[in-house]
Formats: structure tokens, C-alpha cells, sequence
């Protein structure tokens, strides 16, 4: 089993930044894409940015220029660096990832989101 452990939340007013971070544990071979994404209330869960092992990266429209996705693949860990943010970047944000597992097959984890809140 592999657990997806996010931290890096909380309250922050518009224009601020705030870094995401997501940690993978348990017992797995390799982890393949990783990525982050957000649901806020009332709305579907959207791909907010997501990167390979190589380390190509896509966005959402709606980050692009304000959020840099990264990761440490030694720590098996995935940031999201979050800055500019706006009100409606609201929302529980969820990592995820694409994990060889048992038989070196591909398994998908879900984190348990972590909420971040731009208000002022």
C-alpha cells in the first residue's frame, strides 16, 4: 500500500504564496507522473499541474506563469510552489500519482487534500 501525504496549506490573502508538498510512502518500485489537483465547493475536482519522472510539466489555463510544479524523485516527493494567488484558486487541493506497485504495475493514489483559502 502507498500513502500520499500532503501539507502546506492554510489562509492566505490574494497576491500571497503558499508551497505544496506531498510526500509518497510505503512499499512500491517507482513512481511514474505526479500531480496536484484541486476541488472547490460545488465544482468538480480540475488537474491543477502535473509532472512526469523526466520532469515535463502542464498546467491548467488558469495557473500558467503563477504555479510551478516540482519534485524530489530521491524523496519520492511532489511541490506545488503557488504564488499571485487569487481568491478563486480556493479550493482543497489533492495530490496524485501514478505508482509501480506489485507485479510492477501501475496503481493511482489520491492524497487527502489539504486546504488552502485565499481570502482577505
Amino acid at each position: 500500500q502507498v500513502q500520499l501525504v500532503e501539507s502546506g496549506g492554510g489562509l492566505v490573502q490574494p497576491g500571497g504564496s503558499l508551497r505544496l508538498s506531498c510526500a509518497a510512502s510505503g512499499i512500491f518500485f517507482d513512481i511514474n507522473a505526479m500531480g496536484w489537483y484541486r476541488q472547490a465547493p460545488g465544482k468538480q475536482r480540475e488537474l491543477v499541474a502535473a509532472i512526469t519522472s523526466g520532469g515535463s510539466t502542464n498546467y491548467a489555463d488558469s495557473v500558467k506563469g503563477r504555479f510551478t510544479i516540482s519534485r524530489d524523485n530521491a524523496k519520492n516527493t511532489v511541490y506545488l510552489q503557488m504564488n499571485s494567488l487569487k481568491p478563486e484558486d480556493t479550493a482543497v487541493y489533492y495530490c496524485n500519482a501514478d505508482v509501480y506497485g506489485l507485479g510492477y504495475n501501475l496503481y493511482n493514489y489520491w492524497g487527502q487534500g489539504t486546504q488552502v483559502t485565499v481570502s482577505s
